[in-house]
């Protein structure tokens, strides 16, 4: 597994905490913070999970399931923002993330998938 998948989840997951905590003090907001929070920080435990899959399919599955994750995350940062729980900078300053993560992700899926056809 590429460690660069791995910090970059990581450490996505640690800004996704620290949105959380922003909106539950700041702005007393506990249902959407807990779905961004839900889906944010599974995307890095999925990444972990899929390190020590049992096959290169349940590798795949591990991975698809994180990219659904990283994109149902991007809905919520939207609807955060649209909400006005958050400002468009914030926003715009996590999406870049989102989509590396999106990125990286369909590249190991799309990999994994082609070395299963071998």
């Amino acid at each position: 597994m590429e460690s660069v998948l791995r910090d970059k989840s990581y450490l996505f997951a640690l800004r996704i905490v620290k949105l959380y905590k922003h909106l539950v003090d700041q702005q007393k907001e506990y249902t959407l913070s807990k779905q961004v929070l839900r889906s944010g920080t599974s995307i890095g435990a999925l990444v972990r999970e899929a390190q020590y899959a049992q096959s290169v399919k349940d590798f795949v599955n591990k991975l698809s399931i994180a990219l659904k994750e990283a994109n149902e995350t991007e809905y919520w940062m939207v609807l955060l923002k649209d909400a006005e729980y958050i400002t468009k900078k914030m926003h715009d300053n996590i999406q870049p993330d989102i989509s590396e993560l999106k990125k990286m992700l369909t590249s190991s899926i799309n990999t994994a998938k082609k070395n299963l056809k071998k």
